[in-house]
């Protein structure tokens, strides 16, 4: 990718804390204006040949679409932003304040090589006033036929906690002889699984309200609002109306004939923009109940933050989707996961926004079913379409 970009006139760097895993940095500097970073990871997560069509790292052009690890998340956007900023180059293209692409080394997996080590050990090199990551740009077809991009603007905070359920141990051959963690741990796992907290309106939901219909429903019947004029939309409304909870990991006794003294579980919990894990804990106690002996611990609390609306980007943005599609509308949303737009968010007070858009050539329901999924890929046209938002943003805050 350096060689690319140096190709094509854009000066870049390698900036790595171990040396293979190395952060690109690419840049078009310009004067004292607003600088505009193209924000995206190179990482992707594993891929097992055998559950897939085609050989995974390939790279397959077929049925006019790219296939491949990375297709969606996001190797499509890296490219899309290395071409944009390579094109602007070539076409000699002069910003007004700097116009940066940072290709980031870990994302994934968080372990400290990526955008976060960035901020912290590098912060010239990263530091911007406005952002484009991941995270957003489904085209929702509504039943009444607009369509919607999707924009996140927010993200949920990631803070997984851990449950050490106790019991007293013995041989499992005499289950009455002792108290088993596990089944205990069942039961917090179950009232857990079936607790439905109050939905309450956030900023990023009360103005996809105002987009869609014009109003802002209550809360409650915000879910069932939206499922009557799109059922995709609804489900991702959902979760971004309360924190949620999934238990995912459990572990226990290490030996079938021994009952646990102990059982952890460790639960996937995201909480709203804003939440923090002091402010549900209490909420979580009292869905577990007294009556099973346990421990909770968080694990870690991370993200949770949000942009304003009240920007050149989102206007940007909403020019971009009224020009790309007459009739179409931007929507905000938050995001349901953690993205490197937090570190941004928190480092510098960055406006960071998630806007990949795509045509709607594959719908947003089997994209998001191929995140992370065999068979993952990308229609051509959505390149295509990314490459012009991009070119569009960049030549709109910084032209």
């Amino acid at each position: 990718m350096r060689e690319y970009l140096e190709a094509n006139g854009v000066a870049c760097e390698l900036i790595a804390k171990v040396p293979e895993r190395a952060n690109l940095v690419a840049r078009l500097p310009g004067g004292d204006g607003p600088s505009l970073l193209l924000l995206c990871h190179t990482d992707v997560v594993l891929a097992d040949p055998a559950e897939w069509s085609v050989p995974p790292f390939a790279g397959e052009l077929k049925d006019g679409m790219v296939w491949g690890r990375g297709a969606l998340d996001m190797k499509s956007q890296v490219a899309a932003n290395a071409v944009t900023i390579a094109a602007l180059a070539r076409e000699g293209f002069r910003p007004s304040g700097d116009l940066i692409f940072a290709a980031t080394a870990d994302e994934e997996a968080g372990a400290g090589f990526g955008l976060d080590w960035l901020c912290e050990a590098h912060p010239e090199a990263v530091r911007c006033d406005m952002a484009i990551n991941e995270g957003g740009g489904d085209r929702i077809e509504l039943e009444d036929g607009r369509p919607i991009y999707a924009a996140t603007v927010a993200e949920k905070m990631t803070a997984p906690f851990r449950l050490r359920v106790h019991g007293r141990s013995g041989h499992a051959s005499m289950p009455r002889i002792a108290d088993n963690a596990l089944v205990n741990a069942t039961r917090l796992i179950e009232r857990i699984a079936e607790y439905r907290p109050e939905p309450q309106l956030g900023p990023e939901i009360e103005a996809f309200l105002h987009a869609v219909f014009g109003e802002v429903c209550p809360a409650a019947e915000v879910v069932e609002r939206v499922a009557t004029v799109s059922p995709v939309a609804s489900v991702l409304v959902d979760a971004l109306l309360a924190p949620t909870f999934s238990p995912t990991v459990i572990s226990a006794s290490k030996k079938r004939n021994v009952i646990p003294a102990l059982c952890d579980v460790e639960v996937d919990c995201r909480l709203l923009p804003g939440q923090h894990p002091e402010h549900v804990e209490p909420m979580i106690r009292a869905v577990l109940g007294g009556d099973v002996d346990y421990e909770l611990e968080w694990i870690e609390a991370r993200g949770g933050t949000r942009s304003s609306l009240d920007t050149p980007l989102w206007r940007a943005l909403e020019e971009w989707v009224a020009e790309a599609e007459p009739g179409a509308v931007a929507v905000p949303l938050a995001c349901v996961g953690f993205t490197d737009s937090h570190w941004l968010r928190e480092a510098f007070g960055t406006v960071a926004y998630g806007f990949f858009p795509s045509t709607g050539e594959l719908p947003p329901e089997v994209a998001a079913s191929l995140v992370h999924s065999a068979d993952e890929r990308i229609p051509v046209s959505d390149l295509e379409h990314a490459v012009d938002w991009l070119r569009h943003a960049a030549e709109t805050i910084l032209g």
